[in-house]
């Protein structure tokens, strides 16, 4: 039986080839004239995309100013620092050209600057709401967490290590410049862990014990086979166009919540316990989410199991006659197959790290605090579920 929802996607979405030359125009036609232009440093320079971004700004007669630098997993200093210049240089609008991180960063310094006189970390840790958000948008480089359209943000405080979500629509970008030519000078592991994070979305609204739509099965299901497909391509064929539109697409609609509906609000447990591998060890994100899923998926399966023999059959194509719980495992160790013809880790020591016992229990710990509860929909999760999937994850 499906459950009342609410779906809400304002972003507009401008999709093509050079369609980053309208991004002056639009900042125009959504109120700005003072912009704060974020980037990382990297694929946006090297491929040549922020001069064309700055240049279209400059044909509109914007004023802007520049901050770059912003890391994966980006952090709460640089956040700091754009509040900083948007209080001093009056800024009124907020332009990401970069990945999720840069477009994290973006929204969280939009977040501070709405508020100015209060610290924004305390939306992060749940302490208040935010009431206030300057309005955000950005130029898309990688195709992964799909925060160009949704509500979330994830910003690490790296004094403490915490990795830390927020979510609103306050903070929902006003539009979402993507072309798929400027991902083409990612690295295949960048590529492929934006991949890999695409496809969690979807999954972690997929495994739900609380009522699902056949509509919303069938939407969440071709999007991952289209991106196992794709990501395939990629992995041998990087400079291909189409497949590249695929994923980029792909990622947008696996996070603006289109995948969910109907559904019970899903299970973002492998999310939650990544994001305190995140904190801890500065992990690729979606190479981590691949390192967590296995473990993850053993450990609930059997308490969501006609979801997980469902995702077998109509994602992995396990077509084996036996029990539903063998079926079940057979799609799991097809997920893990599927992971390593890309390149991407199935557990801890293939991602590069070992934690200690007392690391475990402190980012089980710091996934339970983060949750505020026991959490999950395979199942709920507590904190001993959570040190023995960490421990799983170490001893696989």
């Amino acid at each position: 039986m499906a459950n009342n929802f609410e779906y809400f996607s304002p972003t507009r979405v401008v999709f093509g080839k050079e369609t980053e030359k309208q991004t002056g125009k639009l900042i125009r036609e959504y109120g700005g004239s003072r912009v704060l232009v974020l980037y990382g440093g990297k694929s946006a320079v090297r491929s040549g995309l922020l001069d064309l971004v700055k240049e279209s700004l400059k044909e509109e007669e914007l004023y802007f100013q520049e901050l770059g630098g912003i890391v994966p997993n980006p952090h709460l200093d640089k956040v700091y620092e754009g509040i900083e210049i948007g209080k001093n240089e009056g800024i009124d609008f907020l332009l990401a050209v970069g990945g999720g991180s840069v477009i994290d960063t973006a929204k969280a310094i939009a977040y501070g600057l709405g508020e100015p006189e209060k610290d924004v970390w305390e939306l992060y840790e749940h302490t208040r709401k935010a009431r206030k958000c300057l309005p955000v948008a950005s130029v898309l480089t990688i195709a992964a967490a799909g925060s160009e359209t949704s509500r979330s943000s994830v910003i690490t405080n790296e004094k403490t290590l915490e990795k830390r979500a927020y979510d609103d629509n306050l903070a929902r970008p006003k539009f979402a410049i993507m072309n798929p030519e400027f991902t083409k000078t990612l690295p295949d592991y960048q590529t492929e862990s934006g991949c890999t994070d695409i496809m969690m979305h979807t999954i972690e609204r997929y495994f739900t014990n609380g009522g699902n739509m056949e509509i919303t099965d069938a939407l969440a299901e071709g999007l991952l086979r289209t991106v196992m497909e794709n990501a395939k391509i990629l992995h041998t064929e990087p400079d291909n166009y189409d497949a590249r539109a695929e994923i980029m697409w792909a990622g947008s609609l696996a996070h603006n919540d289109l995948t969910g509906c109907g559904n019970d609000g899903g299970d973002f447990m492998s999310h939650k316990l990544e994001h305190e591998l995140g904190g801890m060890f500065d992990v690729t994100h979606g190479a981590g989410l691949a390192a967590i899923w296995p473990s993850w998926a053993r450990y609930v399966y059997k308490y969501c199991l006609p979801r997980f023999v469902k995702y077998a059959k109509n994602v992995m194509g396990v077509t084996s006659g036996g029990s539903d719980e063998e079926t079940a495992l057979l799609g799991i160790k097809a997920m893990e197959e599927f992971y390593h013809s890309i390149g991407m880790p199935v557990n801890l020591k293939e991602l590069g790290i070992h934690p200690t016992e007392e690391q475990i229990r402190e980012m089980a710990e710091g996934c339970l605090k983060a949750s505020g509860s026991s959490t999950g929909s395979a199942k709920k999760l507590d904190l001993q579920d959570m040190i023995r999937i960490y421990q799983m994850a170490n001893e696989a």
